[in-house]
């Protein structure tokens, strides 16, 4: 059985996760793993496994996902659904986007950047205030709910790289 990244560092399963408590949970975990200092073979796998689950902690909506999937919580691959009316929304930012790029409009570019990065912290706070709402044994209805607005804001992310690309 594969530990997920929580268990993997010894950290409780949380949407918010102390930074520096995860830096502790790491060193301490990646030390007593490292290949040099270890006589088990599995122990370069055994980095590898903590580097992957550090890095999966570190990012929120990675960490959101992961949390989702141990709660029982529809993967990405299994549920695509979006807010209501969010892609219509979308599609009138991409064409701003494209316009912006076409006139070579730096200053509308980063509007709409800074834009995006208030989008991605308003799906950031939601996905927190969603999972702390949950109690006991989820209903899948709220573990639906939690999965449609990571996959809106995934969404946001990608835009986010697109625009910092054509920047």
């Amino acid at each position: 059985m594969t530990l997920d990244p929580f268990d993997l560092l010894g950290l409780p399963a949380a949407f918010q996760v102390d930074p520096a408590a995860l830096a502790r949970a790491y060193l301490a975990r990646s030390a007593a793993a490292h290949p040099d200092l270890s006589d088990d073979p599995a122990a370069a796998g055994d980095s590898a496994a903590l580097n992957q689950a550090r890095q999966a902690l570190e990012d929120p909506e990675m960490r959101a996902d992961v949390l989702l999937t141990r709660l029982g919580g529809p993967s990405r691959e299994a549920d695509r659904t979006l807010p209501e009316g969010f892609l219509a929304e979308m599609m009138a930012v991409r064409e701003e986007l494209e316009a912006a790029g076409a006139a070579g409009d730096s200053a509308a570019a980063a509007r709409l950047e800074e834009w995006a990065g208030g989008q991605r912290a308003e799906h950031i706070a939601r996905v927190g205030a969603m999972f702390q709402g949950l109690t006991g044994e989820p209903a899948q209805a709220s573990l639906k709910a939690i999965r449609r607005e990571l996959n809106a804001w995934r969404y946001i992310e990608r835009m986010l790289e697109q625009i910092r690309l054509e920047r």
